[in-house]
């Protein structure tokens, strides 16, 4: 059972701010800035190096953290045309050679397993662009030939997604596997961190929203494409860090093959009634199954999104792109700062991250 959520809490900008002790919101909200950071940073670390040069095999390094869903996000974002293969491994392999390019990210200085890794592939010729502290096994790895893009705006560990994302994207992007904007990216986060401020109340606050949508209850994340369930892998990640959450995360054509739980799923969604008062709804009886459906890319002509929505028609539909005027990339990116701050607003709601496990939640005066 999670823990009980305060949701009157998210609306008392006291409240909030005094329990985001470590200001882990504006830690969050610092995605745009942490994008255009690792951007200069891959260009004083020499990544011009590698313009054009289309490399045999990308190779993204996963470690624990936020690392696998990065990578997720990166091989969805390259997708079929890539002209080259992307293998995703959680060391070097040792296939590895000088035609190869490795592309890692860790906040662990000291993760031995990723050191070897970097270092067998300088050893064994291939190209390697770091995102990861400046000290450490890992970075001592990388001194000298490695491109080592060290973090240049401070946030706490498990905060540099973007900055882990943005190294993989001008990676792909100096090598002509991928066009990104990613100025476009940094003001579209911005835009987006400001309409999730915590001085906005939940009705006008997307991850406000989001956060008492997803509060209580055992989330389906699934995705009606590749990027979207990448995204939803991410979620899943920082909904774990922060609130004691346990989600589900799939691509819809393989829920809807879990015949039993996509059942399970369809009775919840059809006896939610989007006009019921909450305060009437009696949580014994109801079920906590919440469908989530995730879209990055368009939805023009797409089948699994009919068959999907169609399955749910009460289900939350989650597409950034029928808000913002932006390539996949940037959506993907959006929708993924958005899942951070409802996690983090989920948390601090509960308890379960921030200072508000201290914070004795304000009770009626008694008369």
């Amino acid at each position: 059972m999670s823990s009980a959520v305060d949701d009157t809490l998210l609306d008392d900008l006291d409240r909030i701010t005094e329990v985001d002790v470590d200001g882990l919101l504006r830690a969050a909200a610092l995605a745009g800035a942490q994008v255009r950071a690792t951007v200069e940073g891959a260009r004083e670390a020499g990544l011009d190096r590698y313009a054009g040069a289309v490399p045999r095999a990308l190779v993204l390094i996963t470690r624990p953290g936020l690392s696998p869903a990065v990578a997720k996000l990166l091989w969805a974002l390259l997708g079929k045309p890539c002209p080259v293969p992307v293998v995703l491994t959680d060391t070097a392999p040792t296939w590895l050679g000088p035609l190869d390019m490795v592309v890692a990210h860790t906040d662990d200085p000291g993760d031995t397993e990723l050191a070897e890794s970097i270092d067998r592939a300088r050893r064994y010729g291939a190209g390697v662009v770091l995102t990861a502290p400046e000290d450490g096994p890992v970075a001592a790895a990388a001194a000298g030939q490695a491109v080592l893009i060290t973090p240049r705006v401070p946030v706490p560990p498990g905060f540099g997604f973007t900055r882990a994302l943005a190294g993989g994207l001008v990676t792909a992007t100096t090598l002509n596997l991928l066009r990104t904007d990613l100025s476009m990216v940094a003001d579209e986060l911005d835009r987006e961190a400001e309409r999730d401020h915590m001085q906005h109340e939940s009705f006008v606050n997307p991850a406000k929203s989001l956060a008492l949508r997803l509060a209580e209850r055992t989330p389906l994340l699934w995705g009606l494409d590749d990027v979207a369930c990448a995204v939803a892998a991410f979620a899943a990640q920082v909904i774990g860090t922060h609130a004691d959450l346990v989600c589900d995360v799939a691509a819809y054509p393989q829920a809807a093959s879990r015949t039993a739980l996509h059942r399970a799923a369809t009775s919840a969604s059809a006896e939610t009634d989007i006009f019921a008062d909450p305060d009437d709804v009696d949580p014994s009886r109801s079920s906590p199954l919440r469908v989530f459906l995730l879209a990055v890319r368009a939805a023009a002509s797409d089948p699994v999104r009919r068959l999907a929505v169609d399955a749910f028609p009460t289900a939350d539909v989650l597409a950034p792109a029928e808000e913002i005027t932006a390539d996949e990339t940037t959506c993907a990116a959006v929708l993924a700062l958005r899942f951070q701050l409802a996690a983090l607003y989920l948390g601090l709601a509960a308890g379960t991250t921030g200072g508000s496990s201290f914070y004795a939640p304000a009770r009626p005066r008694e008369h």
